[in-house]
């Protein structure tokens, strides 16, 4: 079964979920990124690593600096995804988002624990000692 998703994420942390949610087919709809920030000597504004990954596989990407505004929260919902991926977004969800409003489809949070259910061919985590 193939879902609409849309994968909300910044960090080099976040592109191998993304990219295993593409290699398994689901189509992404859309990308969330945090949007480009001075970075490096010459502080020219560097794309994040999720934003550039959406990009080389021809992926919209938003880049939105809040996500309360109506307007935000309208171009959210026209997407029409069935579910939304959050991992290592850095903003903060509106509370009308979360309580899975008809603005927002039902999210799902990726963190260290869930890894395992999310990509399966991942090794498992070390135990610590």
């Amino acid at each position: 079964m193939s879902l609409r998703v849309v994968f909300m994420g910044t960090p080099e942390f976040s592109v191998p979920t993304l990219v295993e949610i593409i290699g398994q087919g689901h189509e992404v709809v859309a990308v969330y990124s945090q949007p480009p920030r001075p970075a490096g000597r010459g502080m020219a504004e560097r794309k994040s690593p999720v934003h550039e990954t959406a990009e080389r596989f021809g992926i919209p990407v938003f880049t939105p600096k809040s996500l309360k505004g109506a307007d935000e929260q309208e171009a959210f919902a026209s997407l029409d995804a069935d579910v939304a991926v959050v991992v290592a977004y850095g903003l903060i969800l509106p509370r009308r988002a979360r309580a899975a409003s008809t603005c927002m489809p039902r999210c799902c949070r990726a963190g260290a624990a869930p890894r395992r259910s999310i990509a399966p061919s991942w090794p498992a985590m070390p135990k610590r000692a």
